[in-house]
């Protein structure tokens, strides 16, 4: 088979399943509202079940709800029979997914669910099958044909599927006023996470780790004090603690093209009077933008009495998984 045929039927797979998922709109009625009022007014969690293809979609759904404000796990319908069950209070939703609606796994659990008093949604192709005749609430995910040409791999029904939880999911997130702060909580150890969690605080340097020279200083006792603490700067304080300039590679390399002594020369002759600056709770990725707009390679962090308490350059933020 040539390059030619391969490209041919891996796009009458997309139009096909792009045609399955724009047939899903027509099932976005009362039964998908219900289901998502139910999961919204649940105490406890909502229980994912789905046997085979089913059940790996259903381990994404219910992953998808708990990274979104709706906890949420999967429970293996299997696994389930032979004790996992134990799992499921009557404060829970189960959310049971089957393209047919007659899995014999996921039938064999109901009646416990119904004993429990768990109400249950089911999510099936099929509205008039067992399961979802059974069910308090159905989420139709019927497709017209797999895009398998056989007609007998999932792969149609389990996108299908997919994009359904994600509808819900995401109808919940908005019903919750779940905000990207929410989203970071649960992603602390992703890059997501920092962008939405690291603030300046957490990562700038304070203490006998700021460089800061007095308004007395030399020149050369700026470059000392940059050296030591090795930002490409330094602040430069006033008597009074607060910050008067900030002095930078870049102002160094200005200087040199001209007549400067830096063994007599002060400091505030030669700093920059007008630093940019900022706060210790700013956002370290609000931080970074303000840089690459300010084409500047550090930061000053002050108080509210304008007096230096920390500082961080690129190279910070690069270590942070920020930048």
């Amino acid at each position: 088979m040539n390059s030619e045929n391969f490209i041919s039927l891996g796009n009458k797979v997309l139009e096909t399943e792009l045609a399955a998922v724009q047939g899903l709109k027509q099932y976005l009625d009362q039964g998908f509202a219900n289901a998502c009022q139910a999961m919204f007014d649940c105490c406890g969690k909502v229980v994912v079940v789905g046997m085979g293809k089913s059940g790996h979609i259903g381990g994404k759904i219910a992953a998808t709800l708990a990274s979104t404000g709706t906890p949420a796990f999967f429970v293996h319908p299997g696994e389930a029979s032979h004790g996992d069950l134990g799992m499921i209070s009557e404060k829970d939703v189960v959310l049971a997914i089957s393209n047919s609606g007659e899995t014999g796994e996921l039938l064999a659990i109901i009646p416990v669910i119904k004993r429990i008093g768990t109400p249950l949604i089911a999510m099936t192709g099929n509205p008039q099958s067992t399961l979802a005749t059974l069910a308090e609430h159905h989420v139709c995910v019927k497709v017209e044909q797999e895009a398998c040409p056989l007609g007998l791999a999932p792969t149609s029904s389990t996108t299908a599927t997919l994009v359904m939880g994600d509808a819900i999911a995401v109808a919940l997130l908005n019903a919750r006023g779940f905000t990207a702060d929410d989203f970071a909580l649960s992603h602390p150890g992703g890059s997501l996470g920092k962008r939405l969690l690291l603030r300046l605080s957490d990562i700038m340097h304070t203490g006998d780790r700021l460089p800061v020279v007095s308004t007395d200083a030399l020149i050369k006792d700026a470059l000392v004090e940059m050296s030591e603490k090795g930002l490409g700067m330094t602040a430069v304080c006033a008597a009074d603690g607060k910050l008067a300039g900030i002095f930078t590679d870049g102002d160094l390399r200005r200087i040199l093209e001209g007549k400067v002594d830096i063994h007599s020369d002060n400091i505030v002759s030669v700093m920059t009077q007008t630093p940019t600056t900022a706060q210790a709770e700013l956002l370290a990725a609000e931080a970074l933008n303000v840089m690459e707009e300010k084409k500047i390679n550090g930061l000053i962090v002050v108080d509210e009495h304008n007096q230096p308490v920390g500082a961080l350059n690129l190279q910070d933020l690069l270590k942070s998984g920020v930048l």
